[in-house]
């Protein structure tokens, strides 16, 4: 008996690895680890029971398309596939579902995290580790396998390491029989999955190591393995002077208020309780963020504000109860808006004015307000501007902007009126529906300054009057003072992910940018700065 309970508290080392993907409600109950296990090929595999399909859609609602996608391009048993390159914001599912598919398949992989091998050399290792079966503990000196800190040392290492691993495989498969058995190895093929890429961007050599790991699969020529690139920017962000083959691209998009709804709704206790929690809190915070760590994290200390009133906790809650609860919540949920999101920038004018008056009717505001031009935070004007600069130039073609636009920032309707040959305008109309198509484009900045400054003009008539000492308004090229103080707005606004900072462009060698927001979140941002963008937005 003290045998088979020594065995049951030992975990695998996959297990130990990816213990933070089992966080959210996977219900994966992990040991603690045990420096005398000895790794086996069963630890390349997630998870020691499998999972059917119908659970592995049911865990993740709104992400039905995406899993059956990448279902899709894995391929079947022993199939090779190219490289895929799965990009989406942050808190979308994509390493989750990632690892929840190769549960599903009991497929081997080798899992890094770019976020916790944070150099070259670390990643090389991990990987290595993993393949070579080698556990860091204190009887090897918490060493590695091999030390590798080049890339060509990393080429001959991993596709030495590869071939063993290959050839295990396939002797495995020859031994097991067809049916599926607890962690039980499927297959001959081997992936390698490399999370939080977007990070190698800031590493010292990223402009050698991206195009590398990009190519890994094209240097290695080994049909049997298989790479997984997981990022949270997309790949129009990830520019590199040198060539390489592009991978399938697979985007997790934002999880709608429905989605967030079955996502939280999912083993509660008491269903029709929470159901009334989420009809007053839901949808204000859908307006700031989508994310469900950052939803999750506010909305467990404001449950617990939500029942305080209630001595019993599995009560089915009436209207008259609803109407006390919700009033008990209210005077929480403005202040836990406002810690959820925050804008750093100096205020305008009229904030000081009605700050007493947002105070109060914040929370009001936040629950049940539909004022169209409430955008939920506040934001300096040059701010605003900004927004609205990055928006018109990721959706509108560059090729619009001298038509859209004069030197002194007002639109030409002769430009816009002048006939040109039917030839160059089905040119020019394919080319902007191909923009179209792709969303929101790339940007330098010398696209959003010129921008910037043509807009500013053009609201000066409207805001001059009222805030007519605000220097933040006016961009003079004589005025360094002034632009530096742009270039912050810049920072700040691509340090909340309003604008998103991708990497050099290997043709124009200037950094470039993209703006994330929503058609609906920038009209009401112009419609705060009395700015009439919709004259300025092209639509086909």
């Amino acid at each position: 008996m003290a045998r088979e309970k020594e065995e049951s508290m030992q975990v695998s080392r996959r297990a130990t690895r990816l213990s933070t993907f089992t966080a959210n409600n996977n219900g994966i109950e992990l040991g603690k680890p045990n420096d005398s296990y000895i790794p086996t090929l069963g630890d390349l595999v997630f998870g020691q029971e499998l999972i059917s399909l119908d659970d592995l859609l049911s865990r993740f609602p709104g992400r039905r398309v995406q899993i059956l996608e990448l279902l899709r391009l894995l391929g079947t048993l022993n199939s090779s596939m190219p490289p895929l390159f799965v990009y989406g914001s942050a808190s979308t599912g994509k390493t989750s579902i990632i690892i929840q598919v190769f549960r599903h398949l009991s497929r081997p992989f080798v899992y890094t995290s770019c976020l916790s091998c944070y150099s070259p050399r670390i990643l090389f290792e991990s990987i290595l580790n993993q393949l070579l079966l080698h556990k860091k503990n204190a009887f090897n000196g918490y060493s590695s396998a091999k030390r590798c800190e080049k890339p060509s040392d990393f080429v001959i290492f991993v596709r030495e390491a590869l071939i063993n691993v290959i050839d295990s495989l396939k002797e495995n498969a020859e031994k097991t029989s067809t049916s599926k058995l607890k962690g039980q190895v499927n297959g001959k093929m081997i992936y390698l999955i490399f999370d939080n890429f977007e990070l190698v961007r800031e590493w010292d050599k990223s402009s050698s190591i991206l195009p590398f790991l990009f190519g890994l699969s094209d240097i290695l020529k080994m049909p049997e393995v298989g790479m997984i690139f997981i990022s949270s920017t997309s790949p129009d962000t990830y520019h590199s002077n040198t060539g390489y083959v592009a991978p399938i691209y697979v985007y997790f998009p934002e999880c709608t208020e429905d989605d967030l709804r079955q996502i939280f709704m999912r083993n509660q206790a008491n269903q029709k309780l929470y159901s009334s929690f989420l009809d007053v809190v839901l949808r204000p915070f859908c307006r700031i963020t989508k994310r469900v760590d950052e939803l999750s994290t506010a909305f467990s200390l404001l449950f617990k504000r939500y029942c305080e009133p209630l001595s019993d906790l599995g009560v089915l809650p009436n209207g008259e109860m609803k109407r006390r609860l919700f009033s008990h919540l209210k005077p929480h949920i403005a202040p836990s808006l406002n810690e959820i999101f925050r804008v750093a920038s100096q205020p305008c004018l009229e904030c000081g004015v009605n700050q007493e008056t947002r105070r109060k009717g914040g929370a009001r505001k936040s629950v049940g307000s539909g004022d169209l031009d409430d955008i939920g935070f506040h934001m300096s004007t040059s701010a605003k501007y900004l927004l609205v600069s990055a928006f018109l130039a990721s959706r509108n073609p560059a090729t619009l902007d001298a038509s859209l636009f004069d030197t002194t920032g007002v639109s030409d309707s002769r430009k816009r009126k002048r006939k040109a040959s039917e030839k160059s305008l089905e040119q020019k109309e394919a080319a902007e529906q191909e923009l179209l198509m792709k969303g929101p484009g790339t940007f330098s900045l010398e696209r959003l300054l010129a921008i910037f400054q043509c807009i500013t003009s053009v609201g000066e008539d409207t805001v001059g009057e009222e805030e007519e000492g605000n220097d933040g308004l006016r961009v003079d090229e004589g005025s360094n003072a002034l632009m530096s103080d742009i270039l912050l707005q810049l920072t700040s606004l691509c340090n909340s992910n309003f604008i998103v900072k991708g990497g050099s462009c290997p043709l124009e060698g200037s950094t470039r940018y993209r703006s994330t927001l929503s058609e609906d979140l920038a009209m009401k941002v112009a419609r705060s700065i009395k700015f009439p963008l919709s004259k300025y937005l092209y639509r086909r």
